[in-house]
């Protein structure tokens, strides 16, 4: 049973040490992304769920290591207590291990799920609807940029259909508008570069029942990437 959901989003700049001489510029980010997770915790869930795109998706157990050394910085992260074997996290993965570690996130049973950025919106509707069976309290830490084109200095250039898509992803995190997730355009999405979109389609699927509603708490384009913070609770 899905009790809380929080949004954010997973560039590494999100980390200090990754985004040095810029972190200040991300700071309401980091905030609003602390708050998201103070709405899991407030849920009292029995497990967590970190959701987050790859280029491949596959689980990640608690303890599972993840590490900033491909960006330049002598920094690594471990996804809830342990010391998993495997393969390292992918990068959003990493980036929600340190927002955890760094809000000091309570230390119920944490899992990482690495979903594919071009996985098909009916695949993502039957890994979310797979996520939230059972009768345990589950909240679920969703990771994934909106789009990559809303600049002319954007990793993706500018594309005047970006922002119209950012704007349509805010509103439906926002309201925990299921049906709006769910239509989001995959075809769109891989052209402006965002890598939320597979999983907020999990996310929507996960959510069906639940009767959840939405708090948008952040939503800017720094560097021309739609960043987005949400709390369903």
């Amino acid at each position: 049973m899905l009790v809380a959901a929080a949004v954010c989003p997973c560039p590494p700049l999100l980390v200090p040490e990754v985004a040095a001489g810029a972190a200040p510029e991300l700071d309401a980010a980091r905030a609003a992304c602390a708050d998201a997770l103070g709405v899991l915790a407030a849920a009292r869930p029995d497990r967590l769920l970190v959701i987050g795109p790859a280029e491949r998706g596959g689980r990640h157990p608690q303890g599972t290591r993840g590490s900033f050394r491909g960006f330049g910085v002598g920094l690594d992260v471990t996804l809830g207590p342990g010391d998993a074997p495997g393969p390292e996290l992918p990068a959003s993965l990493a980036v929600a291990a340190w927002l955890l570690e760094r809000t000091g996130w309570a230390e119920v049973p944490v899992e990482g799920v690495a979903v594919d950025a071009d996985l098909p919106a009916g695949q993502c509707a039957a890994l979310g609807a797979g996520i939230s069976g059972g009768n345990d309290r589950l909240a679920l830490l969703v990771m994934g940029d909106g789009s990559a084109s809303r600049t002319l200095k954007a990793p993706g250039y500018l594309d005047d259909r970006a922002a119209p898509f950012d704007a349509a992803a805010a509103r439906a995190l926002g309201t925990a508008d299921l049906a709006a997730l769910a239509a989001l355009d995959a075809g769109l999405a891989r052209e402006l570069q965002s890598s939320g979109r597979a999983p907020w389609q999990v996310l929507a699927a996960a959510a069906e029942g639940a009767g959840l509603d939405g708090t948008l708490l952040y939503d800017e384009a720094p560097y021309g990437v739609g960043y987005l913070v949400a709390a369903w609770s």
